[in-house]
């Protein structure tokens, strides 16, 4: 039976989330957060939290809500809850978009970094350098909105399908 955030006690919430934090402070590496996150959160949960620190590098960056608005294909309200998050001065945002800023320019020094929108045909050329051989059409029937990889697209013929 599903529970609402509002049935649980105040010691239930503390208790859940002490036990959240414990297990993400219990993963360590870019390789292991990543696994631990797609165990955890739905695709779209994601790409939500993701495109969250996308608006919020924006906003420390000065661009303007017109700009997000429009690069990103998000509401101004999205990006004022953003916002209101920097300004009310919850490090924490601060504090990752900072550690993450560093990680870039380390993968950039070492030429790790692609100077192509990530997901775009572009990308996933550089990505894939001699790998795999594919088309932009076969790149939109394989891939989604969300950037998993489906290898059942495509039914075999003579299966019906179900």
């Amino acid at each position: 039976m599903k529970r609402k955030i509002s049935d649980l006690s105040e010691k239930e919430k503390i208790a859940t989330l002490d036990t959240l934090y414990t297990a993400a402070a219990s993963v360590s590496g870019r390789e292991a957060v990543k696994l631990f996150l797609r165990d955890l959160l739905t695709p779209s949960e994601r790409i939500m939290l993701g495109r969250r620190i996308i608006i919020a590098r924006m906003i420390l960056r000065g661009e303007s809500y017109r700009e997000i608005e429009e690069r990103l294909k998000v509401g101004q309200a999205t990006i004022g809850r953003v916002n209101r998050w920097l300004e009310d001065q919850f490090p924490g945002y601060e504090q990752a978009i900072k550690e993450m800023e560093k990680e870039f320019k380390q993968r950039a020094s070492k030429g790790l970094t692609s100077t192509a929108n990530p997901l775009s045909y572009k990308w996933f050329k550089e990505k894939a350098a001699g790998r795999f051989l594919f088309s932009k059409d076969l790149l939109a029937e394989r891939f989604n909105i969300y950037g998993e990889y489906h290898h059942n697209t495509r039914r075999k013929k003579g299966r019906k399908k179900k």
